[in-house]
């Protein structure tokens, strides 16, 4: 045991010295949740908006300043026919437009939209944000005002922040790819620089080596983990509604699961750029384009989303989304962690297998 003990130690200053590493292991996270919690964001902020009716009378002038004091519109400018708006939207001056009919200042009703549709997910939005606002009481401060028509409640996320959909996918992905990738590197360049030999010679079992070496990677995802939580809770104000443990002990899961992936990818590739060029293809699309992170599963065709199934960060991001945003417990995510379990035993059997093989 003491020898296992001082290959973790080996490993972790070996780790530690190479500053370009960890710069990447800790600078990537706090990047990424800086770019998804706030520049790669689809709230509903600063829309150009342009008022258009035949005469701007009391009830015309309320609706525009409800629209204009809350933090979702500006309004630009005010037009007398449609016709004048649609210009300024294909001239991409405005985005949005309000026609207001001739009964609206009688009955409070009457009011059309002319949307940019462009970003179909993002006109939808603006138009929900305009008439929540619009058709809400007079007697309601637009600034409290949710974003949807009154006779709609949101749960978990009232003022539809996308930092709270991001959060969690966020840390399926940066998980998966500090613990796989950099794993199934480093054990790589041990046996392009021939010193895997020296190692599996030595009076520890090469299996001990092996974890040995996966132990360093699991403390720093431990350690990301912290700092993607901290950061989401204290910069990006997503709540953790959930149990701190639960959350904890499902992302021990995974990042076993990510382990063993980072291992079998090692077997597999003979050398650093192969296992690069493995891990790209098999871990940074897939996670990007089918788990859920950026488009809904439900929205893909049937084929992807059978595709979708096999993709362990699918259901950890689902998991994180119940644990972290909806508050269950953990009888509600015990589908999700079944799946990650059943992964993580294949990937650690096809793992070791494979290992074994090549060592014969």
């Amino acid at each position: 045991m003491k020898e296992f003990w001082n290959f973790v130690l080996k490993e972790a200053r070996h780790i530690f010295r190479d500053r370009r590493t960890m710069l990447i292991l800790f600078g990537m996270p706090v990047v990424m949740m800086l770019l998804f919690g706030f520049a790669i964001s689809t709230d509903v902020k600063n829309v150009r908006v342009v008022m258009v009716s035949s005469q701007i009378d009391h009830k015309t002038q309320q609706a525009a300043e409800r629209l204009s004091v809350s933090e979702y519109f500006n309004i630009i400018s005010f037009a007398s026919t449609p016709e004048e708006a649609m210009q300024q939207i294909r001239g991409q001056k405005a985005d949005l437009a309000v026609v207001f009919g001739h009964e609206f200042a009688a009955r409070h009703s009457g009011i059309q939209f002319i949307v940019d549709g462009s970003d179909p997910n993002m006109a939808q939005q603006w138009v929900a944000y305009a008439q929540g606002i619009l058709t809400s009481p007079d007697d309601i401060d637009p600034m409290q005002v949710p974003p949807v028509s009154p006779n709609v409640k949101l749960l978990y996320n009232p003022q539809m922040k996308s930092a709270y959909n991001f959060v969690p996918a966020i840390m399926g992905m940066l998980l998966m790819l500090v613990c796989a990738m950099m794993t199934s590197i480093s054990i790589v360049r041990e046996k392009e620089k021939g010193t895997m030999e020296v190692l599996l010679v030595s009076p520890v079992r090469p299996l001990m080596i092996i974890v040995a070496k996966a132990m360093p990677y699991l403390m720093l995802a431990f350690a990301i983990l912290s700092a993607i939580l901290l950061m989401a809770r204290y910069v990006l104000g997503v709540p953790l509604a959930g149990s701190l443990t639960w959350i904890i002990l499902v992302s021990l899961i995974y990042i076993l699961l990510a382990l063993s992936l980072g291992l079998l990818i090692s077997n597999i590739a003979k050398n650093q750029l192969m296992a690069l060029l493995l891990s790209a293809m098999v871990l940074l699309m897939p996670i990007v384009m089918l788990s859920g992170m950026m488009f809904p599963v439900e929205s893909m065709p049937e084929v992807l989303q059978w595709i979708s199934a096999i993709i362990p960060p699918r259901y950890y991001i689902e998991a994180m989304r119940k644990l972290m945003i909806m508050g269950v417990d953990i009888e509600d995510v015990m589908t999700e962690m079944a799946i990650l379990c059943s992964m993580t035993a294949l990937l650690l059997f096809l793992s070791l297998v494979t290992f074994k093989t090549r060592l014969e």
